[in-house]
């Protein structure tokens, strides 16, 4: 009985170093050489980011054909898209608007603030061979109950490399389409 535990131990051993490695992706906003403004500019809370439920998972979700999708096993987001968006959006606004007053944490969504950017991911596709898809509709509030502005972002853009890695720079490429496109309502 000790020898068939002990050759069990041995075969799980062997079984778990073969685990596939787990990879992990980021979206990040351009990088900007541009320097922030330090005077006084309005103060902007990004929030709150909804996310298609068939893709609000830590694995990557691969379109594979119209109707159907794969889910990854090893190729992973680093972070909730719920936080990664507000998170990248608030840094492009930041750079666009050039105001260091832009918060995306759910702490800061007490906080008074100037203007409020709601958004609604439409779509948030990942495919090889067509990149990434993005299509948002976003509301901003102003101060003091002031008419909405609101609009829709559609953004295709092509994955550089066709892995993962290409996919979430296409992905972060999106936004930032998203980002300028709400920073222009926003001036």
């Amino acid at each position: 009985m000790k020898a068939k535990l002990a050759l069990l131990a041995v075969l799980l051993a062997g079984c778990a170093g073969n685990a596939p490695r787990e990879n992990y992706y980021t979206l990040a906003a351009p990088v900007s050489s541009a320097p922030l403004a330090t005077g006084v500019s309005p103060s902007i809370y990004v929030g709150p980011v909804s996310v298609p439920e068939a893709v609000d998972r830590t694995p990557l979700v691969l379109r594979t054909a119209a109707n159907q999708v794969e889910i990854s096993d090893t190729d992973r987001w680093a972070e909730p898209l719920k936080t990664a968006i507000p998170r990248v959006l608030a840094d492009i606004l930041s750079k666009e608007l050039g105001t260091q007053r832009v918060m995306a944490s759910r702490q800061a969504s007490a906080l008074p603030v100037d203007y409020r950017v709601a958004v609604e991911i439409q779509r948030f596709d990942s495919s090889l061979e067509q990149g990434a898809t993005l299509d948002a509709l976003w509301t901003i509030t102003g101060p003091k109950g002031g008419a909405a502005r609101s609009g829709r972002t559609v953004a295709q853009e092509p994955a550089t490399t066709r892995d993962p890695a290409g996919i979430a720079a296409a992905h972060s490429r999106a936004l930032a389409r998203l980002g300028r496109d709400i920073a222009a309502a926003l001036r």
